[in-house]
């Protein structure tokens, strides 16, 4: 299947990642995989868990070739920090 590629803002790309990832794919990964990476096609919402952002990519890629990725990381607030600011609470 080919998918063609959007030209999206940067924060439509965030917008529609984090709205996949608490709409699809949070209720399937927290807490089970909590500290790793999910890398999320923002086009049809498939995801793939991997131990950081390259190897998620790399699984997701596998499947999807023309994949357009959005990152997080499960049970925390963002992929990378400056600072510590503790874990998100779980619900």
């Amino acid at each position: 299947m080919v998918i063609p590629k959007l030209h999206l803002p940067k924060e439509e790309v965030a917008s529609r990642g984090k709205a996949i990832y608490e709409a699809q794919v949070r209720s399937q990964v927290d807490p089970e995989y909590l500290g790793k990476v999910v890398a999320i096609d923002i086009s049809i919402g498939e995801f793939a868990i991997g131990e950081n952002s390259l190897n998620a990519a790399d699984i997701l890629l596998t499947q999807l070739p023309d994949a357009q990725i959005w990152f997080t990381r499960v049970g925390h607030r963002a992929m990378h920090r400056i600072g510590y600011a503790g874990p998100m609470e779980l619900s």
